[in-house]
């Protein structure tokens, strides 16, 4: 089991660092730190393998953490359809 901490980023919505607590932001590298922007806290964390999270397995985060210090949780990508939304609609006139 690992203690993990998550920030999310206040530039890319839905994207989040996973670190181990002890270590914080210590191994995240500066470059990832600038494109990422300040990490805000959201909430620290009990990891196992056996437990259940949204987007990923536990299995892979803490091994990215093992590995690298830390895991970063790409928002999900746009829907198709909600891209149609933004398209223009010939037949309708509508925009």
């Amino acid at each position: 089991m690992k203690i993990c901490s998550i920030y999310k980023s206040p530039r890319k919505d839905e994207m989040y660092l996973y670190v181990d607590k002890r270590e914080a932001l210590a191994r995240v590298p500066e470059a990832l730190l600038e494109m990422f922007g300040q990490p805000l806290h959201v909430m620290d964390m009990p990891l196992t393998s056996q437990r259940t999270l949204a987007r990923v397995e536990a299995d892979k985060v803490l091994h990215e953490i093992d590995a690298k210090g830390y895991y970063l949780q790409m928002p999900p990508p746009k829907e198709e359809y909600m891209l149609d939304l933004h398209r223009d609609r010939p037949e309708t006139g509508v925009r």
